[in-house]
């Protein structure tokens, strides 16, 4: 007769049980990292911008380069883009944007590869020369006032050119950052975003 343990034997059960234990404590950091993101994020979450909710895809936008050439946004995807929308006269908050923008980029280091700025001008009028030097880079395009309306959020009291918006390399409109924001606060979240992220 054979020695070895029968399936329901003292010996089979204690190993089973063994077995589901060391399987437990392996799962359990994976369940509570999951937890921890998922459902109580809302209370633990620090970030300084607003979280788009719900998420909002970019839509096929009438995107036109100033040479009036037209330019596919599905260029963008794989890539972080801050964008800002104004006027071509571009007055001192639009400037502000596009500096701050130009700054966070290049305050995130390595990272910077990984990042578009995006100015998306919602009039015919003509860009300033010491403008697109001074901003060279940044991406600038014609965009339709009405449908950027439609697509870009603003916070109460506020139009959408007070604001800085991140979009996601799947092209999801991700974040808001108030107006006149703080450097500080917008290099924690695109820093976080980068770090949490294998994409773009």
């Amino acid at each position: 007769m054979s020695a070895s343990a029968t399936p329901d034997s003292p010996a089979t059960r204690s190993g089973r049980a063994k077995l589901g234990l060391i399987a437990l404590l392996c799962l359990t950091p994976i369940v509570a990292s999951y937890l921890t993101y998922y459902v109580f994020a809302p209370q633990t979450r620090n970030n300084y911008g607003a979280l788009i909710d719900p998420q909002r895809s970019m839509p096929a936008l009438e995107l036109r380069e100033l040479d009036g050439s037209v330019f596919d946004a599905a260029s963008l995807a794989g890539k972080w883009v801050l964008v800002t929308v104004d006027g071509a006269a571009c007055d001192a908050r639009c400037e502000e944007k596009l500096y701050h923008i130009r700054q966070l980029r290049l305050m995130t280091g390595v990272g910077r590869e990984r990042i578009e700025r995006l100015w998306l001008i919602e009039d015919d009028a003509a860009v300033g020369p010491e403008l697109l030097a001074k901003y060279d880079g940044t991406i600038m395009l014609r965009a339709k006032a009405a449908q950027l309306r439609a697509w870009l959020p603003a916070q109460t009291d506020s139009a959408i050119e007070d604001h800085i918006f991140i979009v996601d390399p799947h092209q999801n409109l991700m974040l808001r950052f108030p107006p006149h924001p703080d450097p500080k606060g917008t290099k924690h979240d695109l820093t976080h975003l980068l770090a949490a992220s294998s994409i773009g």
